[in-house]
């Protein structure tokens, strides 16, 4: 049996300045040439338990929307079932012709 050969080890500068030059790749998320702040991280919640109710609840998780100058915590809550699927997509920046717009955060 071959044994393999020793794995190289590659400079941390190199992987350093690789990192550098792919940061300056990614596109700017702005209109107008003002860049957006990143999303904030979400939360930690704890679920508290469903009230009792004839209608069937889910739970809607706390998520950031924009409000135009910065982003607002939505807490979490319980919202009726109906019309809704049990998929919840939280918001994100999406690019379009004209610019990034926000994308608010909904049911699918």
């Amino acid at each position: 049996m071959k044994a393999s050969p020793p794995m190289k080890q590659v400079p941390f500068a190199v992987v350093a300045g690789l990192a550098a030059l792919l940061s300056g790749c990614a596109p700017a998320a702005s209109t107008g040439g003002n860049p957006y702040p990143p999303v904030p991280p979400p939360r930690t919640e704890t679920i508290p338990k469903p009230p009792v109710t004839a209608t069937p609840l889910l739970w809607e998780p706390g998520h950031w929307d924009w409000t135009g100058g910065g982003y607002a915590w939505r807490a979490g809550r319980y919202v009726p079932e109906g019309g809704h699927s049990n998929m919840f997509m939280p918001g994100w920046w999406k690019a379009t012709p004209s610019g990034y717009v926000w994308v608010p955060a909904h049911w699918l």
